[in-house]
């Protein structure tokens, strides 16, 4: 697995007021524990950027006055306005202690779903595991070629030695959803057409006429005049 070394000096005074100082000088308080002992130290804010703002999974060498240790970060904490570190949090590892880390995904290949129409949906970026600090990778690579449309690749599909997987085992890690665009079908009137059987016709309306057309002005009214006539029969 991947690894970071990040230099600090050990803190010769712990407290909310030694900590603001440090912090005011663009320095970290650090907690180094997992050990015989808990370690109390600082080390520059710079120190950090890749091991936090990189979506790889590191473990870390710690150089502290000359002495080094193997860990991984375990907790970090943000400024709610500034978003610089306020603390960090270290795990010291021994190779025959397993360890609790997050995993990053890393999807190749091109679906053959997707290339139907379907859409990708990655559902899961890093995977929870427990190993050996010698068992750890870089990441997990998933192939998506052969996902359909529908098709899904879950933590249960991916078998590796030395490795527990924390997670629930039907969770969905990555899969293919279909996308689809559902269009209203609106009858279109056909010039000619005759109503169907039973149906009620429309006073005035020109017979072989589309539905709901309007007639001219002077038929309109022979129209009228051939309905008065039929009625004046009728009473007859």
């Amino acid at each position: 697995m991947k690894s970071v070394s990040i230099s600090g000096s050990l803190r010769e005074n712990v407290g909310k007021k030694d900590a603001k100082k440090h912090r005011n000088e663009g320095k970290v308080p650090c907690v180094l524990y997992g050990g015989k002992e808990h370690v109390h130290f600082v080390t520059e804010e710079i120190s950090f950027k890749k091991l936090v703002y990189s979506p790889d999974a590191y473990t870390v060498k710690l150089n502290l006055n000359e002495k080094e240790y193997n860990a991984i970060l375990q907790d970090i904490q943000y400024h709610p306005v500034s978003d610089n570190i306020l603390h960090a949090d270290f795990l010291e590892i021994f190779d025959d202690k397993p360890v609790t880390i997050h995993i990053p995904v890393k999807v190749i290949g091109t679906s053959e779903g997707i290339l139907k129409g379907g859409r990708l949906i990655q559902k899961l970026r890093k995977l929870k595991i427990k190993a050996l600090p010698g068992n750890l990778i870089d990441d997990f690579v998933v192939d998506i070629t052969p996902l359909e449309i529908g098709d899904s690749i879950r933590i249960s599909d991916i078998k590796r030695d030395n490795i527990m997987f924390l997670d629930p085992p039907n969770s969905v890690i990555v899969g293919v959803r279909v996308t689809r665009v559902i269009v209203e079908e609106v009858p279109v009137a056909v010039e000619g057409a005759v109503p169907a059987e039973g149906a009620a016709a429309v006073p005035g309306a020109i017979p072989g006429a589309a539905p709901g057309a309007v007639p001219p002005a002077g038929e309109k009214e022979k129209g009228k005049e051939a309905e008065k006539g039929k009625e004046k029969g009728k009473k007859k």
